[in-house]
């Protein structure tokens, strides 16, 4: 009924754009049904719809809801429904009882094709269990192949066509009869089309989960990243066999950081068992660094820079059908062929185009920098020592060097074949601090600009990736000013942080459509790498207005729009509705968004641990961004109003509420300081207690390799609360409904 009145233009949801009276009166539990009440404007309305939506999930004809529920303060709301309900939502095994939604791949347009699953040829354990869970399942003809001890590009290219998941890490014992005990460990994927455990994704995914008291689930990602290093050479874009010549960002050293720094420590057998993960994480880390990022073809030799350059072959297989039409239909024309026949042709090396190869080199490389697409990057990606990618490896130098001392006394047993110190590692990270000076960084401009390692120039697009330099730690203070000053006034805009400058991405049109990752677009990486960047620097203020601006625009839209998360946001003009290749994740459901979008919904859980309190409640009054500010006193000018630390070594730590800031050497002291804070559905911002178990921090099962017991949409402590009141409710006249 409620659908049939208001859903005016059929898409299963109740928005701003639906025509209907925004009204409905529903029966009153207290009364028995007698008396009614009306349940008025989209919020409410839609409210209502996703709670009726989520009791049928739980399998509940009936159900009662209290007017609280429905007119609940929207920043509570979801961050609420993420905590209880999205990374549930999102988690994924690859057990017998989770391999059919994870073989599941939306990009495998192949009709009737089966699912494969691969397995490293030397991982027996992992091809024993998957064969034992193909015949167990003969239904569902799975087909387990093991992988060659040499992946090369070229086997890659020969199993395009036949698209398969491969396998990741599991707790391997054997019981008393010697019988194999293969447990898989779960993940988070990002949602949607994108159904498997993906590279940098993962990182900001992790982030939002520790705030969320999800430790072992971040913990299980870096394990299945240290296992890829191992049997697939490399942290891979996504775990699918199209992907096995491609990375993706590298977060590894500061994700597996930030984990240790969460898991618990309370007796001396915790404290070994965590040292011994820290050295293997640690290990497959540096691996992961030398092999891959400081190793033909993405090390420059010349300028001791990287590149994303991935060694993948032919057109990329996990694309729409259509995708490159319009690059190869010049060859195609010229050749008096079909372009359908060209590819073809093309893939099976019947056709050798060296312009196409190079093309698609960079498309590749686009891919990997996980910006695919823009116009930044574009044919000519692969030629490219970018900011993000050298600030992350920066990183890794740093947070190498900085775990060395801290924890091996200075000395580490590389599983590569030597030693190396904590001196080696400083040296790589100065040398890199250098380069980036000398090649990156235009003083003129107050910007880092990517640079074309075989033009020997610097790129002339304006990217909000500039900010990284201050995430990773590279920029002294007056670059940082500089910095900052120019990053406000180029990428600050209303709804958050754009991708890069409407000058830099050039004029559009029918021929030249805009591409998901420039101007207008904004995203949620950039959104918490510029944040925690400028807290390391000592700006807090321009961090907190960063926050809110991005915070606003989420919540806008999960307010009009039926509780929408979406992948990403037009932040210019503050929508997430717009036509852009590959469309936006996260928009299409129907009733109850029930995941979010990964990195969105962490976006959220981080961004609100850098608001005051003052500030989340004018978030949850929908004030917008300019008004807040302008009430506030604060800065709109597009500067920078707060002066950075003297020195960029230590990270400074401002609690707020609770003094002034503190310094202390550890690379991710920041994190741990902001996560240390909770804030109240009041406003009050305490201390918290994070009980392992918490019903509002769990997950399906009581699974320890997920770290915490059941919990439905309807959490149990919202049940328990509305039972206690269905008691009372004759007395208080308590405004209930049921339905």
């Amino acid at each position: 009924a409620i659908l049939e009145q208001e859903d005016t233009n059929g898409d299963y949801q109740i928005t701003v754009e639906d025509l209907g009276p925004k009204v409905l009166k529903v029966p009153t539990a207290s009364s028995g049904g007698f008396r009614t009440f009306e349940v008025r404007g989209t919020y409410m309305l839609s409210n209502l719809l996703q709670e009726m939506a989520l009791a049928r999930d739980c399998g509940m004809s009936q159900v009662v809801i209290d007017e609280e529920r429905l007119n609940e303060n929207p920043v509570s709301r979801l961050s609420r429904m993420i905590r209880t309900t999205f990374w549930n939502g999102l988690v994924r095994c690859m057990d017998e009882s989770g391999i059919q939604a994870i073989c599941r791949d939306p990009k495998n347009t192949k009709p009737g094709a089966n699912p494969i699953i691969y397995v490293p040829y030397d991982d027996q354990p992992a091809y024993e269990y998957y064969t034992g869970i193909a015949r167990d399942l003969s239904n569902f003809n799975i087909k387990v192949v093991k992988l060659p001890k040499d992946i090369t590009p070229r086997y890659v290219k020969s199993i395009n066509d036949q698209f398969g998941i491969l396998s990741l890490a599991a707790d391997v014992s054997y019981d008393a009869n010697g019988r194999l005990v293969y447990r898989p460990l779960p993940f988070v994927v990002p949602g949607g089309r994108f159904n498997e455990q993906y590279g940098w994704d993962s990182y900001f995914e992790a982030l939002g989960l520790l705030v969320d008291g999800r430790c072992q689930l971040a913990k299980n990602m870096v394990d299945n990243f240290a296992y890829e290093i191992k049997h697939y050479g490399k942290i891979l874009n996504a775990n699918r066999s199209y992907y096995l010549t491609r990375s993706q960002p590298p977060f590894l050293t500061d994700m597996i950081l930030k984990v240790f720094e969460a898991l618990p420590a309370k007796n001396d057998d915790e404290k070994k068992r965590n040292h011994e993960w820290l050295q293997r994480s640690f290990d497959a880390a540096i691996t992961e660094y030398l092999t891959v990022w400081m190793a033909e073809p993405r090390l420059d030799e010349k300028t001791g820079l990287s590149c994303y350059h991935p060694t993948g072959i032919g057109m990329p297989p996990e694309t729409e059908s259509t995708h490159f039409d319009h690059t190869v239909k010049p060859y195609a024309e010229r050749l008096g062929v079909s372009v359908e026949e060209y590819k073809q042709l093309y893939q099976s090396d019947q056709i050798i185009e060296p312009e196409l190869d190079a093309y698609f080199v960079h498309d590749r490389a686009v891919r990997e920098s996980g910006h695919d697409t823009s116009y930044r990057l574009e044919r000519r990606c692969a030629n490219l020592a970018t900011v993000d990618l050298n600030c992350l490896l920066y990183k890794y130098e740093v947070d190498i060097a900085d775990t060395l001392d801290a924890h091996f006394g200075g000395r580490f047993a590389w599983s590569g074949g030597r030693d190396m110190d904590a001196a080696e590692w400083r040296t790589r990270a100065e040398k890199r601090r250098q380069s980036i000076d000398k090649y990156l960084w235009n003083e003129r401009k107050g910007l880092y600009f990517d640079y074309d390692v075989t033009l020997g120039e610097q790129s002339v697009y304006e990217s909000v990736t500039a900010l990284w330099a201050l995430w990773a730690g590279c920029a002294t203070p007056a670059q940082a000013r500089k910095l900052v000053d120019a990053s406000c006034r180029k990428f600050e805009v209303k709804g958050g942080l754009v991708s890069g400058t409407e000058e830099s991405r050039g004029v559009i049109s029918l021929q030249r459509p805009n591409r998901q990752w420039d101007f207008p677009f904004g995203w949620a990486p950039h959104q918490i790498m510029a944040w925690y960047g400028l807290y390391n620097y000592g700006f807090v203020d321009v961090a907190r207005r960063f926050a809110y601006r991005w915070l606003f625009t989420i919540t806008q839209a999960f307010v009009d729009f039926n509780g929408v998360v979406p992948e990403k946001f037009d932040v210019v003009n503050m929508t997430h509705r717009f036509q852009v290749e590959y469309g936006n994740v996260g928009v299409d459901f129907k009733h109850v968004t029930r995941e979010g979008f990964g990195w969105m919904n962490a976006s959220y859980q981080v961004g609100l641990t850098y608001l005051t309190t003052h500030m989340r409640r004018a978030l949850g009054m929908l004030t917008p961004p300019d008004m807040f500010f302008a009430k506030s006193n604060w800065k709109t000018d597009g500067t920078a109003s707060h002066t950075p630390a003297t020195t960029p070594g230590p990270v400074p730590v401002f609690i707020p509420e609770f003094g002034t800031p503190q310094y202390r050497q550890q690379s991710n002291a920041l994190f741990n300081a902001l996560r240390d804070l909770t804030i109240d559905a009041d406003g009050t911002v305490k201390k918290p207690i994070v009980v392992v178990g918490d019903s509002e921090s769990s997950s399906p099962g009581s699974d320890q390799r997920i770290g915490s017991p059941k919990s439905d949409s309807f959490d149990s402590q919202y049940r328990k609360k509305m039972r206690t009141r269905s008691k009372r409710r004759s007395e208080k006249r308590k405004s209930s409904h049921v339905f």
